[in-house]
């Protein structure tokens, strides 16, 4: 497995277009009367940063310290963007301006999908004050950067000579300079150490089809000498993602299989775990694979998520140990339990933190799972277990804990959840059986009024005694004499 970097040891800066994605979560049960189009009841809105502001995300999500530079409007988006950066941990350097307008993409979600898009923006370029202006941010945090990242979105910021300005200063401090790029334009990004476009982005300096992978070698290596270009890593979608440098392609890596449920913001991911992991030192080719990893975990999320190391380290811990099949994001995991009860499964659940397993546990789990047709384990993070139990615990992490667990005889899913209790996921999955250990009373159970809502039920099963991993751990320390 590749080592994970540190990424908290290391600072990037994030330069691109910003905008605030808003999305309507509804629930849809007719079409109107009005016209044939489906009449969404509105649940919830949630806003979050998009654009550039995604890619600052994925990068404090791995721990990274970020700063962002771009612009935004003096309006009521701009203000949520500075309330959503200090809310993330993240730097905002947005410069404010009557002349710009904050870009707003706004989306319909419906039944689990996307049903419509509005954009709201003005795209034109940044008038030579704010130029200047960005450039002197850049300078600013420059010093303390170890890598920069240009996130271009079309959005009118690059449409100057900002990019070849951000480029030059950091060639000249030593710093490596990721690019995703927009449009037809390439030559705005001369001199990068690597750009990150997609297969159809790449395509497009060849008016190809999106999708053609003809000649795809000779092609890459062309535009890398003719964009003076450190590297050149293609991601494909399902086919996975090649890296080049000007003389060959290092490595072709495939994408993991999963079930895809939105490929939104998964540019943003690649780009910025890749640039965390060479700023603190891994090879380009180390970092591509992380930067693959991470965005299979993305793509199992639905709306403009950002990655989380914990997640990261998860998803590497189970592509070595081949355990993909059971162990899931709560996206992908509420997907699967759906179609599970869609072929008319039990559902069973049941919660802990599992750290050091032992038979009390492995009896606990096999009872559960004779009480249903599915098994989901859902397992305390670590931060969760520390919050409970102190903090020398957990002695197992948690891709451990999660290892062993979808390893286990009629174990069908495992979760991990960063909550002190599993009600949230329990909400979300709506389990027909709740299985608890026989300490406890139906009404300390959390929620088991929730299962009564339903038609569920809550089960007990009888513990081992004098067995428990707190018991185990003191065995461990010398502080028990286990009973003869």
């Amino acid at each position: 497995m590749t080592p994970i970097p540190a990424f908290y040891r290391r600072h990037v800066t994030v330069v691109g277009d910003v905008m605030l994605d808003r999305y309507y979560w509804s629930d849809v049960r007719r079409i109107s009367p009005e016209a044939p189009v489906p009449i969404c009841r509105v649940r919830n809105v949630t806003r979050v940063l998009g654009g550039a502001g995604n890619t600052a995300c994925n990068l404090a999500g791995l721990t990274c310290n970020v700063s962002l530079v771009g612009v935004c409007g003096r309006d009521r988006a701009g203000n949520i963007l500075a309330d959503l950066l200090e809310k993330s941990g993240i730097a905002g350097r947005l410069i404010s301006s009557n002349a710009v307008t904050t870009t707003i993409k706004s989306r319909i979600v419906g039944q689990g999908q996307q049903l419509l898009r509005l954009d709201e923006e003005d795209i034109r370029p940044p008038t030579e004050m704010l130029t200047a202006k960005l450039t002197g941010e850049l300078q600013t945090t420059l010093p303390k950067t170890h890598a920069v990242i240009l996130s271009d979105y079309g959005k009118g910021l690059f449409q100057t000579d900002l990019a070849q300005a951000v480029i030059q200063s950091c060639r000249d401090a030593g710093k490596p300079v990721f690019a995703d790029p927009k449009g037809k334009n390439w030559g705005r990004y001369f001199g990068a150490t690597c750009i990150t476009p997609n297969l159809a982005e790449f395509n497009q300096q060849f008016d190809a089809p999106h999708n053609s992978t003809t000649d795809l070698d000779s092609r890459a290596k062309r535009l890398i000498g003719k964009h003076n270009l450190g590297y050149l890593l293609i991601t494909m979608g399902a086919k996975g993602m090649v890296l080049y440098d000007a003389n060959r392609a290092l490595v072709q890596i495939p994408a993991r299989a999963q079930e895809v449920i939105d490929v939104s913001g998964a540019g943003d991911t690649v780009i910025a775990t890749l640039a965390g992991a060479v700023a603190d030192g891994c090879t380009m080719i180390d970092a591509a694979g992380l930067a693959n990893a991470a965005a299979g975990v993305v793509v199992t999320k639905l709306g403009t998520r950002a990655v989380t190391l914990g997640e990261l380290q998860r998803s590497l811990f189970r592509q070595t140990l081949h355990t993909a099949a059971t162990v899931e994001p709560r996206e992908s995991a509420q997907q699967r339990i759906e179609k599970w009860r869609a072929e008319g499964n039990r559902i069973v659940f049941t919660n802990g933190c599992f750290d050091i397993l032992h038979m009390g546990h492995i009896k606990l789990l096999r009872s559960a799972a004779q009480h249903g047709d599915k098994l989901v384990v859902a397992i305390n993070s670590d931060d969760s277990v520390r919050r409970l139990k102190g903090p020398e615990r957990p002695v197992m992490s948690e891709t451990a804990r999660a290892g062993l667990m979808a390893n286990i005889q009629g174990v069908d899913l495992v979760v991990i959840f960063e909550e002190e209790t599993p009600l949230t996921l329990i909400e979300l999955f709506k389990p027909d059986v709740l299985v608890k250990g026989g300490d406890y009373a139906k009404e300390t159970v959390v929620g088991h009024d929730r299962i009564t809502q339903w038609g569920g039920e809550v089960v007990f099963i009888d513990l081992m005694d004098g067995l428990s991993t707190t018991s185990v751990i003191e065995q461990l320390n010398g502080q028990r004499t286990p009973k003869s």
